[in-house]
């Protein structure tokens, strides 16, 4: 199998190294069978985090069990030794960094998928069962503006070195994206649809990423013009108290992974935090005990 290696630190999200897909049948090689396939998570990076509350809608605590990381990776490279040996049988001479998510069959010791999108997609798909129906028609431009729009450009409105109208051209861009995100949300509970969807997990860490991450290289003036939007932030609380969102959250995780990876300069919005996100937390579930996370 041919890869391609894996920048250590990167404000984009990476090309993943893996694609592979789970099938709906058996001449797919990767089809769908309780307990056969492992996830490797931190819920500290945003595309783990998206996956791992994926994973609790659809109710798959036994059917793909889950092994979580430290929200700091281990490895000089940034990536995680633990993950190492799985990178190795799955490439030949692999040299990259060993990076979550990661989807493992546990029958072969390989790698099936660190791609986030997809293997959400396929958990829904393939275990689903009577669940909840995530993707309905939809949810790819919701995914399509929370990277683009909303992720990247916060990255490069608060990038430091960056021309400034560069700068406030993204900013420009995330606003309207809010802006447009208020208007949907306005007088409705969830972006697609009478129901919960794939689209709400993706603008839920979209928005916790915004706020804990983001926000620390904007000035202050901008995290109050992002504040100003009542309804999307009153839609992250009403989530974050939801027991599949809130009991994931690893607010102290995010912080070490962003400081120990930020080559960026901290911002006056720092002091401005948009949400108590672990006060709404506390209204949902108690988050699972995790006794290999660090």
């Amino acid at each position: 199998m041919t890869v391609t290696p894996l920048a250590a630190v990167s404000s984009a999200r990476v090309t993943p190294a893996f694609r592979g897909r789970l099938g709906r049948d058996a001449r797919s090689g990767h089809y769908a069978v309780p307990r056969r396939y492992r996830l490797h998570l931190s819920t500290a990076c945003p595309e783990g985090l998206r996956i791992a509350v994926t994973h609790s809608l659809l109710g798959l605590s036994e059917t793909c069990p889950v092994t979580w990381l430290p929200a700091v990776p281990d490895d000089p490279d940034g990536g995680h030794t633990a993950l190492r040996p799985l990178y190795e049988a799955s490439a030949h001479r692999y040299t990259g960094p060993a990076l979550a998510p990661v989807l493992a069959d546990d029958w072969s010791g390989r790698i099936v998928s660190t791609h986030a999108p997809d293997i959400m997609r396929d958990l829904a798909r393939g275990f689903g069962g009577d669940g909840p129906s995530l993707y309905p028609d939809g949810t790819e431009a919701i995914e399509w503006l929370c990277v683009s729009n909303i992720d990247e450009a916060a990255q490069h409105a608060g990038r430091a070195g960056a021309a400034e109208d560069e700068r406030a051209a993204a900013l420009d861009t995330l606003l309207a994206a809010l802006g447009a995100l208020e208007r949907r949300l306005a007088g409705r509970t969830w972006l697609a649809g009478d129901r919960l969807t794939a689209a709400d997990v993706e603008l839920w860490a979209t928005l916790v990423t915004l706020d804990t991450v983001h926000r620390h290289h904007l000035d202050a003036a901008a995290v109050h013009r992002l504040v100003d939007h009542p309804a999307l932030w009153a839609y992250a609380r009403r989530l974050t108290a939801h027991p599949a969102f809130g009991a994931h959250l690893d607010l102290d995780g995010i912080a070490r992974r962003h400081h120990d990876r930020c080559r960026g300069l901290e911002a006056a919005g720092s002091a401005v935090q948009i949400l108590d996100w672990a006060a709404h937390a506390a209204d949902g579930a108690t988050a699972p005990a995790r006794t290999d996370r660090r």
